[in-house]
């Protein structure tokens, strides 16, 4: 909260309100964002220079996350342009064989966003194994669209991307707790995806031959991959690494529980030794380019979401929603997961929904007596629901890599928003009872 600032609610739901009709408008996500935080400071009240401090405190907030983000560049890079994204997600299909197509191209891009590569990135390495197997055994661009988005889903609330990040720097906890509290329900919304993707194999437009063969060079040039052993390396390390210390809380041995690492320096150090695994140890420093690259686009973001995160902390807004949930019994641990959905729709992006959902509703969160683990896991969760709208990149991107319209892309809005729902169910049961 910056000091001598109090701005109505009403106020920060125009600027939010602005912020969205822009991005809708296809204005820069950011400066939409920076643009509907300042407009809400203005209109609520604050002064020119009040309205400064509010967007820079936004911005300070936020540094943690955009950090770690960065850091995971390097293995989102790593993994990527080696080529060890593409032998997982190949090895995974050819193992589970054509019986069970849809179950391995599901898994595949869920283990692809589980080791640390985005969700667009993730169907984009899919999609054309996607396409050669569903011209082959007649499955529908629907259906696998259905299957690679709702496995991407799942693997994006248990994986060390920016989300993952940004939720438990909001709640102050690691990365790890959130990984694996989030693991239960990713496994439900694996399952609800595959079951949905079978319903709807025989549903819209089959892909081509054309359409299998554009992207096709998997095949190709699969020599030029590197083993399925060295791909995993830099992953494992990551994963085993950043898990020390959550399983040692849950098991209570005190030895495990002291080694208490942090994301930020454990996915570039996994990324370099996988990388020397690979024996591609010359290419360091054009793969962390690359990945850097990548990452450009979400800390841009995450600077708008933090401007606008400071408006409405400055605001009563979260206040005033929680006056609302009592006078209408709803339980207040259903607040996290409804904070995330809103906010992921409003801005269609799962770590903006989250970053904003943390920093402008995390305390009213707690104070209803939900574990920061508990409230960042089904923050997370609700953020999957609807992050796929037309307004957000993500939906484009896959409309591209599956070769469909956008009318033919809207038709798997809802079933990707079933897959999100099935995990944001799970995780507020679980938490709920146990």
């Amino acid at each position: 909260m910056v000091e001598g600032v109090s701005i109505g609610w009403w106020a920060a739901l125009i600027g939010l309100a602005l912020a969205i009709v822009l991005i809708l408008k296809k204005v820069n996500a950011t400066y939409a964002l920076l643009l509907g935080a300042v407009v809400g400071c203005l209109i609520g009240g604050a002064s020119l220079p009040k309205t400064v401090d509010v967007i820079v405190a936004g911005g300070q907030s936020v540094m943690g996350t955009i950090v770690r983000v960065l850091a995971a560049g390097v293995l989102a890079g790593v993994m990527m342009e080696s080529g060890a994204a593409n032998r997982i997600a190949q090895t995974i299909v050819d193992k589970l064989g054509e019986g069970l197509a849809i179950l391995s191209l599901a898994l595949a891009t869920m283990i692809i966003c589980a080791v640390g590569v985005f969700i667009p990135v993730a169907v984009l390495i899919v999609a054309p194994i996607a396409m050669q197997v569903g011209e082959r055994l007649k499955i529908s661009k629907l259906a696998l669209l259905v299957a690679l988005s709702g496995g991407g889903k799942a693997g994006n609330i248990i994986s060390p991307n920016p989300n993952t990040i940004a939720v438990a720097s909001g709640f102050n906890i690691q990365p790890s707790q959130v990984m694996i509290g989030s693991f239960i329900p990713a496994v439900f919304g694996l399952a609800m995806a595959v079951f949905l993707a079978t319903i709807l194999r025989g549903r819209g437009a089959m892909p081509t031959a054309i359409d299998a063969g554009e992207d096709g060079q998997a095949k190709k040039d699969d020599k030029e991959l590197p083993s399925i052993g060295r791909s995993l390396v830099a992953p494992i390390i990551a994963v085993v690494l950043l898990l020390i210390n959550p399983i040692g809380s849950m098991l209570h041995i005190s030895l495990l529980t002291k080694f208490q690492v942090d994301a930020m320096y454990i996915l570039p150090l996994a990324a370099i030794i996988g990388l020397l695994a690979m024996g591609q140890g010359k290419h360091i420093l054009d793969y962390t380019k690359s990945g850097l690259q990548r990452m450009t686009d979400v800390v841009l973001i995450l600077v708008g979401a933090g401007a606008i995160g400071g408006l409405i902390t400055n605001s009563d807004l979260a206040a005033q929603i929680v006056r609302l949930i009592k006078a209408w019994g709803v339980s207040g641990s259903l607040l996290a997961p409804l904070a995330g959905i809103l906010m992921a729709a409003a801005t269609a992006s799962t770590s903006t929904g989250v970053i904003l959902g943390s920093k402008s509703f995390g305390s009213a969160i707690l104070d209803f007596g939900v574990t920061p683990t508990a409230a960042a896991v089904t923050m997370q969760a609700g953020a999957t629901v609807i992050d796929h709208l037309p307004h957000g990149n993500y939906f484009h991107v896959t409309a591209n890599a599956m070769k469909m319209t956008v009318g033919e892309r809207m038709k798997s809005v809802l079933f990707e928003s079933l897959v999100g729902l099935t995990m944001t169910v799970v995780a507020v049961i679980f938490y709920a009872i146990f």
